[in-house]
């Protein structure tokens, strides 16, 4: 393992994604390692909430059918520029809400209990929003989450394995939500198997896409997921409370949503202002209030970027940054405590590290005290994610010397062991 700074400056050399770094607003003096929880904000995301202002500013209420980004389409527009990043067609994705909101939108319209088939299968190392999320939809249904949410176990505790997921297929499970790729240790599920497995027992199957989406391709369609929902503002970096999106497969086009709202009605007839919902027949259908445009802006930039750069190409890069950090954490930092806790094999790794300590809080604030930016997971786990558009190799060596720093030097031991308020 060639750990010289010199090799880092090589990959670098060879990035042919380097120069979209340039996009970006990187804080000064700072090695940004938190991509997985909020992208950074990127020039072209600035200007697009600009032009999105200009165009209340100009057109008023004709901005909903006027100018060159009419408000009225643009939820549907901004789903067919995010279908390719998951494999789907532009009619199956739509971008509307927040994850959660949409999560309960799926599961209302998804889960249909009848006869002894009432169980929602989920997983303990889900993120908890999900989990609240299926409970209060139960609760809804009149059934008790103890009894009727089913939550697969983890060997580890930080992985899952595709046998005990497919052996809790039971026959009273009517519908199953788990995530794409694990918040905490960023193992990507392999969800074609999974799909395949449920459908064989009848079963419908929905994915959260929060840390797999702008990061790891998907071909949901392929694949014959029934539905899928993410955040936008982590690996697509469109700011804090972006608004959300979400993938229904076309196969369950026609159908009411479980929840319907002002847009999910088709567009032709939705200003007929009749009082019997005529639903989209699309993604678009899924949609219940108004578009918040001002936080869907950002994503004409952002998505812009993706398509120019191509998902392939950012997961390749990704895949080779993570790999890069483990390389130099096996070779430079053996004999410190740290247990490497994400996968190895490069089809199960989604775009960031995962490390566990006994210090990990203290050493996370060592971190940012030296211009790291990292996460810190409780109990006792780092997330650093070296993100493919903004990232650099050198990046991902500088952090290691600085983290080999901090622990020869105790620096860590000044910080309490506590997580902040936002870890």
């Amino acid at each position: 393992m060639n750990t010289e700074k010199a090799y880092a400056a090589y990959l670098d050399q060879q990035d042919e994604l380097a120069n979209f770094r340039d996009e970006f607003y990187i804080p000064e003096n700072t090695i940004y390692m938190d991509g997985n929880s909020l992208g950074l904000l990127s020039k072209r995301a600035e200007q697009a909430v600009d032009d999105m202002m200009a165009s209340w500013k100009t057109y008023a209420i004709d901005g909903w059918t006027n100018g060159n980004e009419p408000w009225y389409y643009l939820s549907e527009k901004l789903g067919a520029v995010t279908a390719p990043l998951i494999g789907a067609s532009p009619v199956e994705v739509v971008v509307t809400g927040s994850t959660t909101t949409n999560l309960h939108q799926l599961t209302a319209s998804f889960y249909q209990p009848e006869g002894k088939k009432t169980k929602i299968l989920a997983d303990t190392l889900n993120f908890p929003s999900d989990i609240y999320a299926l409970k209060s939809q139960l609760k809804l249904k009149g059934c008790n989450p103890d009894e009727h949410l089913i939550q697969v176990e983890s060997n580890d505790g930080n992985m899952l394995d595709t046998k005990d997921i497919i052996d809790a297929m039971a026959d009273d499970v009517a519908l199953i939500v788990l995530p794409g790729v694990l918040y905490r240790s960023g193992q990507v599920l392999d969800m074609k198997t999974l799909t395949d497995e449920a459908h064989s027992r009848g079963i419908p199957i929905g994915f959260d896409l929060c840390h797999s989406i702008g990061s790891v391709p998907h071909q949901l369609s392929k694949w014959g997921v029934d539905f899928a929902f993410w955040c936008t503002y982590k690996h697509l970096n469109a700011g804090p409370g972006s608004v959300a999106g979400l993938y229904v497969n076309r196969k369950h086009f026609g159908r009411e949503p479980g929840l319907a709202g002002w847009f999910s009605s088709s567009k032709e007839k939705q200003f007929d202002m009749e009082h019997t919902l005529t639903p989209a027949q699309d993604a678009g259908t899924y949609q219940i209030g108004t578009p918040h445009l001002l936080s869907a802006a950002p994503l004409l930039g952002s998505l812009e970027m993706f398509a120019q750069a191509g998902i392939d190409n950012i997961r390749q890069k990704s895949l080779q940054l993570t790999q890069y950090f483990i390389e130099l954490l096996e070779t430079e930092l053996t004999d410190y405590g740290f247990t490497i806790a994400n996968p190895r094999k490069t089809e199960e790794r989604g775009g960031h590290i995962y490390l566990e300590h006994p210090d990990a809080a203290r050493i996370c604030k060592a971190l940012k005290a030296d211009g790291v930016v990292p996460d810190f997971r409780k109990p006792n786990g780092i997330r650093l994610a070296p993100v493919a558009l903004y990232n650099s190799f050198t990046e991902v060596w500088k952090t290691i010397q600085i983290l080999k720093t901090i622990m020869n030097e105790e620096r860590y031991k000044q910080y309490e062991n506590e997580r902040g308020i936002i870890a």
